[in-house]
């Protein structure tokens, strides 16, 4: 008859299964928890994931015309260029032609872009003597260009190994920006300037396979 006049609070029935939810509901947040930071990556500045080991960048002023192509030829004599984007470890990665190409899809859109570059990665080490060439294709402000390239060394830790700029003359010119000696663990050992002409063992090959 006390209840009747709920002089003193009463519990609430006992659910079993109410409690096994929410302590399986716990462990499953801090599994949760655990494995989030497990998977989370670590701060490491200065740390580049990729499946390059090298990158080369070739860049000319923004907006510019003028269409410029990078060659690059490793120790065996293989050529990235943009008629052989893939060779042994070189890939042309991009193929700037100057205001002809240089455009972004946005919205279904094109848009013009202002940035003049080229890139060549190195997706594995063959020791010996890289040479890095500029050809200047299409000259439509028959000026001399300035153009910059930049060997980078993109693992354990991005670092840039050489840079370097020159003037281009006239088109159809070639000339050397770089020359860098890598070993076989793929640290480069020494840089130059010294010429060397690239299209014209190009065109001598093609010739004796004619």
């Amino acid at each position: 008859m006390i209840d009747d006049f709920d002089l003193h609070g009463r519990e609430e029935a006992f659910d079993p299964f109410s409690v096994v939810l929410f302590k399986a509901l716990q462990v499953i947040a801090f599994l949760f928890f655990v494995v989030f930071i497990i998977i989370s990556p670590k701060a490491n500045e200065g740390k580049v994931d990729s499946k390059a080991e090298f990158i080369i960048t070739m860049d000319w002023p923004d907006n510019h015309p003028d269409d410029m192509d990078i060659f690059v030829q490793d120790p065996l004599g293989n050529i990235a260029w943009y008629r052989r984007r893939e060779a042994g470890f070189l890939v042309l990665d991009r193929d700037d032609r100057g205001g002809l190409n240089d455009f972004v899809m946005v919205n279904g859109r094109k848009q013009q872009t202002k940035v003049r570059e080229e890139l060549v990665s190195i997706r594995g080490f063959v020791a010996g003597e890289y040479t890095v060439n500029v050809y200047h294709f299409t000259a439509l402000t028959k000026q001399p260009v300035p153009v910059t390239v930049t060997v980078q060394k993109l693992n354990p830790v991005a670092k840039i190994v050489a840079r370097e700029t020159i003037e281009t003359a006239d088109g159809g010119s070639e000339q050397t920006a770089i020359r860098f000696t890598m070993d076989a663990r793929g640290e480069v050992t020494g840089t130059s300037r010294e010429a060397k002409s690239i299209l014209r063992g190009m065109h001598n090959a093609w010739s004796k396979n004619l």
